[in-house]
């Protein structure tokens, strides 16, 4: 069985290390602050890339790319890492990890629709219903009524966020930024290396990190992070089960499954966080909730099916 079925749970793992990386994240971004744990993660990720690209593909720097593949990769590494998860990890600092995820899961359904903006791809009838299903599902999580006594003393409902708005901006800004960063990905990778070509996009969301921070001059709060011992130790976790463990396993189960099995598992992560969240964080998760967070999945399933 194991054999048969060896990219579904491959793609599991991959779905399990990036709920393992959510979580350490979230736990050194309180501790530290977004944007010190951004750029240092993405330090940890770029040194691991680089002794696994030597070892694998005998070279230190991906100095096999093309002009071409550079240019599109790097504005997709400024993009989705830069703009996309420095919103992502500010969302973490306002709510739980276990919310910026369930938004995150907007991301391959805005993804293909920028695709059918900027690439040609098209958009089919099923594609459109699974957003709306995946769109729907997020609206009953993050939505709820409220009670509202009027001037007339009459009792009006309105619908009202569950979770911090600021929060929740952010965590759709991510959103965005990721799903851009995946359609310029495509478009700069064309048939260049996977690896070497996520290679390029951390190397430029450090560059790019380095230079936001040196502007708004908080590299005293990087090295206060670098000195904390605890940050520094969910920082190495989430580096390793995400940018590098989390991104091989995801390569790796293409090979054994399709695209859209390994997607649809992978996109369980809304899901799967939920226990954790309970177990280890003491979340008070509603049924509500747990269903919004099925109907999600359900839907980024049919975007893939």
């Amino acid at each position: 069985m194991f054999q048969t079925h060896l990219g579904e749970f491959i793609a599991l793992a991959t779905a399990i290390c990036w709920t393992v990386t959510a979580l350490a994240f979230q736990e050194a971004t309180k501790k530290a602050g977004s944007l010190s744990v951004n750029i240092i993660r993405l330090f940890m990720a770029m040194i691991l890339y680089s002794v696994f690209s030597y070892f694998f593909r005998g070279r230190f720097f991906p100095s096999d790319a093309s002009a071409f593949n550079w240019t599109w990769l790097i504005i997709s590494g400024l993009v989705g890492f830069v703009f996309g998860d420095f919103f992502l990890f500010k969302s973490y600092e306002f709510m739980s990890v276990r919310i910026s995820m369930l938004i995150m899961s907007l991301s391959p359904p805005f993804a293909a629709i920028i695709s059918w903006f900027a690439l040609g791809e098209t958009l089919s009838a099923k594609a459109i219903l699974a957003m709306a299903v995946t769109i729907f599902g997020i609206m009953v999580v993050i939505t709820e009524k409220k009670k509202m006594d009027d001037s007339k003393a009459r009792i009006s409902k309105k619908f009202s966020f569950s979770f911090s708005t600021k929060g929740l901006i952010y965590a759709f800004l991510g959103m965005i930024g990721q799903a851009a960063g995946l359609v310029l990905s495509k478009y700069g990778m064309g048939e260049y290396n996977a690896f070497a070509s996520t290679h390029i996009r951390v190397i430029a969301g450090s560059i790019g990190f380095v230079v936001l921070i040196t502007i708004v001059k908080r590299w005293g709060r990087v090295n206060y992070a670098v000195r904390n011992g605890s940050a520094m130790k969910f920082m190495t976790l989430g580096a390793v089960f995400g940018p590098f463990v989390g991104v091989y396993f995801s390569l790796l189960s293409l090979k054994y499954t399709s695209v859209g099995i390994a997607s649809t598992i992978m996109a369980t992560i809304p899901v799967i966080i939920i226990p954790p969240a309970i177990l280890l964080s003491k979340e008070k998760v509603t049924v509500k909730e747990v269903i919004g967070a099925t109907i999600t999945v359900a839907g980024v399933a049919l975007f893939f099916i």
